[in-house]
């Protein structure tokens, strides 16, 4: 029966769908930053601090092409929740054509530039002297698997927007199962260093992307899919101008944030491997609870985005009440683990318990903490922000948060107040709150609901 699939949001019981469309997305989430840090496990114990810090300088340059797959599918899982709120099923195929060629050619053209470029943002990154060799491997076979990175991310996009958050999760399961042991064999048993888990890495990416869109093409009546071949090339202008309109804000907004972290992590690996190491560690572990945040996020903002359409507004709130109590219950228990057990936990990435680089995992605790309490506090807000299709705000919490106060409060803490790499992980930390202050003035000025009504008039 066509359109079974797809997900109302905009009645029934708000926590249960929430928690219903969520969870996957946390265990999917979860499952992709397996796989760099499956890759970071592994190399860093057969090979130690430098092939560690191979992985996470090469793994920052290929997250730095990601920008625009990354920004526009959020866009797209948006509109896709916008065209399903307003009873506008029949339009989502002719979308799905647009979005996936438009993104497909950014892809490639972002593959070409990046193996061009891929030297001069290595030696920009400082990247330290033995990790030079497994950092450029790793990010040259990931950039030329680059493809299939951006075709899931279309694919989630789809199915998300739709409300279907499980399907995803089973395909990036098998995904991680797949990368986990194919390091095994190019890494462990084959002593490829980096490059072997970076094409283990794109092999699963690939197989990923592949069993998804078999599924959706085989399920496409269910998820009302009314779609073509002339749909991926004959773009449709309006549609196009409004997913460019809302995409490019959210990938500058991604993009700033990753170029200002590249930044701050080029000036921590010019202290040394020990250093580019704990970071690569630290930051994993952050990411870790941005994932959870992030997929509250997303969920969030398929839900807002369907109930601005329909004018639902106090569903709205009570969609980003459920988003505060489920992230702050998430970081809470995640800090108190960083309390009880920093060391035992960056134990885990380094052979040998290497003392140089755990003796900075002590004094690390506090800002880990204010990260976590950051990603929590803005997941609401995002979803706020992203939900109701506002490229306004999307822009000006790029610039505040990826340039202005990332940089800057790195610079101030890091040079200035002389707090070397310990200031720039606590620039970093505070810059995160950005989107949390951005979102409470929009929120309580309400021009998220002027936004929606200009929208539909």
């Amino acid at each position: 029966m066509t359109g079974t699939h797809i997900k109302d949001f905009t009645q029934g019981n708000i926590t249960r769908q929430l928690i219903a469309f969520s969870w996957p997305l946390l265990l999917s989430n979860l499952l992709q930053v397996v796989y760099n840090m499956v890759d970071m496990i592994i190399v860093g114990n057969v090979i130690g601090k430098a092939g560690t810090s191979a992985v996470t300088v090469g793994g920052d340059v290929v997250n730095l092409l990601t920008f625009v797959g990354i920004g526009f599918a959020s866009a797209g899982q948006v509109l896709i929740a916008r065209y399903v709120g307003a009873g506008e099923r029949h339009k989502i195929g002719r979308f799905v054509g647009t979005m996936s060629s438009f993104l497909f050619l950014c892809a490639l053209l972002l593959s070409v530039l990046g193996l061009v470029f891929q030297e001069p943002l290595l030696q920009l990154m400082k990247t330290p002297e033995e990790a030079r060799v497994g950092a450029s491997a790793y990010s040259a076979i990931c950039t030329i698997g680059l493809v299939f990175i951006y075709g899931y991310n279309i694919v989630s996009a789809i199915l998300r927007g739709m409300g279907d958050s499980k399907h995803p999760l089973l395909f990036i399961g098998i995904a991680a199962g797949m990368n986990l042991m194919l390091d095994i064999v190019f890494v462990v048993f084959m002593n490829m260093g980096a490059a072997g888990a970076a094409l283990a890495t794109v092999i699963s990416q690939a197989t990923s992307f592949l069993l998804c869109v078999v599924f959706l093409i085989i399920r496409r009546q269910q998820f009302a899919l009314e779609i073509s071949f002339r749909d991926f090339i004959v773009w449709d202008h309006g549609m196009l101008g409004d997913f460019i309109k809302l995409g490019t804000p959210m990938a500058i907004k991604f993009a700033a944030v990753m170029v200002s972290k590249l930044f701050v992590n080029a000036w921590i690996n010019d202290f040394g491997v020990e250093a580019s190491a704990f970071a690569g560690i630290a930051n994993k572990l952050a990411t870790v609870v941005n994932m959870f945040s992030n997929a509250m996020n997303s969920a969030g903002s398929t839900m807002v985005g369907q109930n601005i359409v329909a004018g639902k507004f106090d569903r709205v709130k009570q969609i980003m009440w459920n988003l505060l109590v489920i992230t702050m219950v998430i970081t809470i228990f995640f800090s108190v683990l960083m309390i009880l057990f920093p060391e035992q936990i960056f134990d885990l990435f380094i052979e040998g318990s290497d003392p140089t680089v755990l003796k900075y995992a002590r004094g690390y605790v506090p800002i880990a903490l204010l990260m976590f309490l950051a990603s929590s506090l803005r997941a609401t807000m995002n979803a706020l922000i992203n939900g109701s299709g506002n490229a306004k705000v999307n822009f000006a919490t790029a610039l505040l948060d990826g340039i202005i106060l990332r940089i800057g409060l790195s610079l101030l803490f890091g040079l200035g107040l002389n707090m070397k790499e310990t200031g720039f992980w606590l620039g970093d930390a505070l810059a995160g709150f950005t989107p949390f202050w951005l979102g409470i003035i929009f929120y309580f000025t309400g021009a998220w609901k002027k936004s929606a009504k200009k929208k539909e008039a």
